[in-house]
């Protein structure tokens, strides 16, 4: 098989321009096991990685379509040339979490950042998203970069930007970016100088601690004085949330969490589990074992970003039962609601709907939004709550406009020790909540893909032919397109909201079925709710042709 001329000048291009000794030798060996390295060379040069509402996000690896130090040094330049076109004179904050590259990356950050005549400082260690964030809007920055890829696989980093006030407005201080901003920044990164002209130049302010410690401090004072007596078991999931969430329990009056020894310290390989987010399966096993050895109340888990929180819960037999993002997110806003929080509660398209109905009958402001945090922070100025069924919640908008796994555990915490202090449990709360608005079952139909060409397919076929039933129920059908890639599909007592995920090679369907129930059929009735999702989802892989997938 003779070379391909276009994929070998690409590759010998990038050598060529590449700073980085150990990409270009790896760009070297792929050229040297030619032809049966033919597809890899393909898939990295054939394209670039993009930046969008998420930022960069891809696998480590040599050439344009990876992250590495040539792909963050355009992006870098890109980005500080077009908060430079925009007038915002500010700073840049630059945060870093414990993956392979994620201090590199945000060093070449800062040096490029001062090269370009403007102030960079860089927090301190590898700490949580959620203390960057913090950071942009408490240091009134320009913008913020982290360079994270929060729960994905080992071999993936990215590279999330952050607006200040100036360019974010009221509701996007120290939110992620949202369109147009984002394509403004692609386009920056395009038109970019060349690697040998970009100047670095080092000395770029490091943070004190003081900023971690004043988030901290700030954390603990959202929660009101009150009961603080529970026993928390808690994994990091071999991230960079264990030290900040430590002291922020001990700030707030909470006993020292009971920690997963092997999931601990960070570690970018993430040992102990496949995939290093708590919704997957398996991955709280060791949470849950210690858990149960050490006779927790609450057992707590963030992200290896520390900017979701996940939690399991003890039934009556002794069986933890982990929580999903919905039924947190139900009670965290309905404890808000409670205590009194004025503003606005609001959720995505994809979640659950229960959110909706308990504002409804509390009378306060609900909104729905396009999926994202970048959206949810948006929803409105006075936003006291939001959440995401992905295990995101935004429990302290004026100290964080994003998802904060950190004071997420805090409330869930207080509100776990103020149910303990009267003799029960947060699954009694749910329970309550369930009789007043029905057993709001959900779930998720997630397909991995490895050709972002079958999502495309899938999505397709769903359009094409739609169902006309599903649950032997009518269909209304929704496509939310040119605006949005998404398709809904309604019935009397069912949802499904089919999407591509924007941060993974997934395409993802989220189902709900919504049943009325009593306190004393409650327990059959939400057995009957899950057994019609699991009828559901194998409904929705036939209608985008995946049955066998799922």
């Amino acid at each position: 098989m003779q070379r391909p001329v276009d994929v070998t000048e690409l590759a010998e291009g990038w050598i060529a321009g590449d700073p980085d000794p150990a990409s270009r030798a790896e760009v070297r060996a792929l050229l040297a096991a030619l032809p049966d390295s033919y597809d890899e060379l393909t898939d990295r040069f054939s394209g670039r990685l993009r930046f969008g509402t998420a930022g960069l996000r891809g696998r480590l690896r040599a050439g344009p379509n990876g992250m590495n130090v040539a792909v963050v040094m355009r992006a870098a330049a890109g980005l500080v040339d077009w908060l430079a076109e925009k007038g915002a004179a500010g700073r840049l904050v630059i945060g870093y979490d414990a993956r392979h590259g994620s201090r590199r990356f945000a060093e070449l950050t800062a040096e490029i950042a001062r090269g370009k005549q403007r102030v960079a400082m860089l927090l301190p260690r590898p700490l949580p998203t959620p203390v960057l964030a913090y950071a942009v809007r408490t240091l009134d920055a320009a913008a913020g970069v982290m360079v994270t890829a929060s729960h994905n696989p080992a071999q993936d980093n990215g590279y999330k930007v952050y607006l200040g006030a100036e360019l974010g407005g009221t509701a996007g201080a120290g939110a992620q970016i949202v369109s147009p901003a984002d394509g403004e920044i692609e386009n920056a990164i395009s038109n970019a100088d060349n690697l040998e002209e970009i100047t670095l130049r080092e000395g770029s302010t490091v943070l004190g601690a003081e900023i971690v410690d004043e988030y901290v401090r700030r954390a603990a004072a959202t929660l009101p004085d009150g009961p603080r007596a529970l026993t928390v078991a808690y994994t990091p999931l071999h991230g960079v949330g264990g030290d900040v969430l430590a002291a922020a329990f001990a700030r707030a009056g909470f006993a020292a969490p009971h920690v997963v020894a092997e999931q601990a310290e960070p570690d970018p390989d993430f040992p102990t589990v496949p995939f290093p987010n708590p919704e997957e399966k398996g991955a709280m096993d060791l949470l849950l074992a210690l858990a149960t050895a050490t006779g927790a109340d609450l057992a707590i888990a963030n992200d290896p970003d520390a900017d979701r929180c996940a939690v399991a819960v003890p039934g009556a037999d002794g069986v933890w039962t982990p929580l999903t993002g919905d039924q947190l997110g139900a009670v965290l806003a309905d404890h808000l609601i409670r205590r009194g929080t004025p503003g606005t509660y609001a959720t995505t398209i994809v979640s659950s709907t229960m959110l909706r109905a308990i504002c409804a009958a509390r009378g306060v402001p609900y909104r729905e939004t396009l999926t994202g945090f970048k959206w949810i922070v948006r929803a409105d100025e006075d936003l006291a709550f939001g959440y995401e069924e992905a295990l995101g919640y935004c429990v302290a908008p004026g100290l964080v406009r994003d998802k904060d796994g950190i004071t997420a555990a805090l409330l869930v915490a207080e509100l776990a020790a103020g149910l303990r202090a009267e003799g029960r449990t947060l699954a009694d709360r749910l329970a309550e909540l369930d009789v007043e608005f029905g057993v709001h079952a959900t779930d998720q139909l997630a397909v991995r893909v490895d050709d972002l060409a079958d999502i495309d397919r899938a999505m397709s076929h769903l359009r094409k032919a739609p169902p006309a039933t599903l649950l032997g129920e009518p269909v209304t059908f929704e496509d939310l397109l040119p605006e949005n890639d998404i398709l809904r599909l309604s019935t009397s007592s069912a949802r499904v909201v089919v999407r591509p995920s924007g941060t993974e090679p997934k395409l993802k369907a989220y189902l709900e079925v919504v049943r009325p129930t009593t306190a004393a059929t409650r327990t059959q009735d939400r057995l009957a709710a899950a057994e019609a999702v699991a009828v559901l989802k194998t409904e929705t892989a036939g209608a985008l042709g995946l049955l066998g997938s799922a």
